[in-house]
This record gives C-alpha cells, sequence and structure tokens, in this order.
C-alpha cells in the first residue's frame, strides 16, 4: 500500500481509501458477514482510511461500519471520517446546533469516542455565507472538545471550496467526479489548496458508474452525451481486452497531491480488485486513446446544489 500526507493533518492516509455507503445498502442488499470480510480485506491490506456519513443508507451505513470495525481490531489502526449537515434525500441541516447532535449520533453508531475527520456534507445545498460564519465555527468547537480531530467541508462544484476557504479556515476539502479520466477539472484547483495545506480528498474515479462496463446507475445525474462518451470508452477498452474500470483507477490513483481517492465497496472481491489496479501497471498506450475519445465531453459535469453555487 502506498500513503501521502493529508494536508498538515500530519495523517499519513492509504490512497485507497474505503467509502462506506455501499455498506447501508444504497446500491443492494447487504448482509453482515460480507461487509465485515471487506472491511478486514481492506484492513489487512493496509487500507487506513474508512469515510461515511449519516447520509448513507440514512445511518444504515455507520451502524454497519461501526460493528465491521469494532470486530477487526484496535481503534489506531485506522483513521476515521464522518459528515453532518445532510441527512437525507433533500433533507439538510447546517446549523451549529444540528452539526453537535449529528456528532454525538454518528459516535454511537460508530462506536468510538472521537473521529479523525468531520465534515460538512454537500455544502452547495446551503447557503455558503452560513457554512463559513455558522457551520465551520460550530466544527471547530467541536474539534475543541475533542471529538474530531479535524474538518472538512465536501460538494460537487468545485467554486464552493474557495468560496468557504477564503472566509473560513479548514483542513481538508472532499472533491467527487473531477478527478476522473473524463474530468480533471480539480487540478485547477490544487495549486490554491497546497498553497494553504488544505488536504485533498477524491472520490469517484469511476465518475459514479459512468467509467465502467457496466455502466452507471439509471439516477445517475449526467446528461446523456456524456453517458454515451463513456460507454464508447468502455466499449474500445472491451475491444481491447482491458477494463475502463481499472483503467480509471490507475489514472486517479497516480496524482501525487491526492492524499487518497474513495471508492465505495462492500465486498472482498471489489476490495481486492482495487488493490490490484495500484499494484498492475498502467498501459498508458490506452489511457491516451481512451483520453481522446473522452476529449468531447471533457470536464463536462452537471449541476448540484444551489443555482448559485454552481
Amino acid at each position: 500500500m502506498k500513503y501521502r500526507v493529508l494536508g498538515k493533518t500530519g495523517m499519513k492516509v492509504s490512497v485507497i481509501g474505503f467509502g462506506a455507503s455501499p455498506l447501508g445498502g444504497v446500491f443492494r442488499n447487504v448482509t453482515e458477514e460480507e461487509c465485515l470480510r471487506a472491511v478486514r480485506t481492506a484492513l489487512d491490506a493496509g487500507i487506513n482510511y474508512f469515510d461515511c456519513s449519516p447520509y448513507y443508507g440514512l445511518t444504515k451505513a455507520e451502524t454497519m461500519l461501526g460493528k465491521c470495525l469494532a470486530a477487526s481490531g484496535p481503534r489506531d489502526r485506522y483513521y476515521l471520517a464522518t459528515k453532518v449537515g445532510r441527512y437525507g434525500d433533500g433533507l439538510f441541516d447546517f446549523s451549529a446546533k444540528r452539526v453537535a447532535a449529528s456528532l454525538d449520533e454518528s459516535l454511537k453508531r460508530l462506536r468510538v469516542a472521537h473521529v479523525d475527520l468531520l465534515q460538512c456534507h454537500d455544502i452547495e445545498f446551503g447557503g455558503l455565507k452560513q457554512i463559513y460564519e455558522e457551520t465551520v465555527p460550530a466544527l471547530r468547537k467541536l474539534q475543541k472538545s475533542g471529538k474530531t480531530r479535524f474538518i472538512g467541508i465536501t460538494g460537487l462544484p468545485l467554486k464552493i471550496f474557495p468560496a468557504v476557504i477564503d472566509h473560513a479556515k479548514v483542513d481538508t476539502i472532499l472533491s467527487y467526479c473531477h478527478y476522473c479520466l473524463n474530468d480533471t477539472a480539480l487540478l485547477g484547483l490544487i495549486p490554491y489548496l497546497k498553497a494553504r495545506q488544505v488536504g485533498i480528498i477524491s472520490a469517484s474515479p469511476l465518475a459514479m458508474g459512468l467509467l465502467s462496463e457496466k455502466g452507471p446507475p439509471g439516477w445517475h445525474p449526467a446528461p446523456n452525451d456524456i453517458k454515451r462518451t463513456c460507454a464508447q470508452a468502455a466499449a474500445y477498452c472491451k475491444s481491447k481486452g482491458a477494463d475502463l474500470s481499472r483503467l480509471a483507477m490507475q489514472f486517479a490513483l497516480a496524482n501525487e497531491d491526492i492524499a487518497t481517492t474513495l471508492v465505495g465497496t462492500a465486498t472482498e472481491a471489489h476490495v481486492k480488485n482495487n488493490l490490484a489496479a495500484l499494484e498492475a501497471p498502467c498501459d498508458e498506450a490506452l489511457a491516451q486513446e481512451v483520453l481522446a475519445i473522452l476529449e468531447p465531453i471533457k470536464n463536462k459535469t452537471w449541476l448540484s446544489g444551489r443555482q448559485e453555487n454552481n
């Protein structure tokens, strides 16, 4: 396993992070036994960063992750991150009062006394002024109490990060779907974040299923031209005897400025596939061919949250 330092936190996190949303049955029904095998396989392979949220499975993912980690060894084997602010479809509350209560609820579900990173979840769905004037100070208060070691913010539109960081210091950001084969827009923000020693976490290296042979789920918000072009890239890889998903993983994991890339998983086999992608050499020629196929949709995205935050 490879490790990188997460900004100024000093935490040396595995380049592959364990995204725990599938443990909540978000994509299919899962059993406790298969979740436990997935978590143990990840830990034994050196994956030491686990990310969750009360939103995932409407608290089920935190409960399952808490059980699995408690059964898998001492607390010092891993770093644990969770989130506050998003609690259901269309249900957001970024108030200081709810943030504090939410963390206490999460700690009980996760069976720990503290988390290593507490993040405000999908801030584009709130007013950014509230985020930097109320929510971030509330997170810092929780940090002083010892319930979290560091704090961060997450979301899809990249403009939300400097809009908040220009007014309030955070330790990390979590961006998703913006460092993939089809979208590398995050690159433009990296110098700004590095200058402020903000740790960079990326998620969804497969662009939430776009960069896979199976294709995205029906609810995927991407416009049809993005879906069609990514399907063409998947078909091209298959014609070459290659797997677009593995190529996408290798591409995402190679950037030294991104501390960890979160991959959602709930199976031992999926964890092993991710590890194999890290260990295998990347076919650079194929990568360039795929990037050429994806060029017409490069950095094209979709709306998320309030209009003014996009």
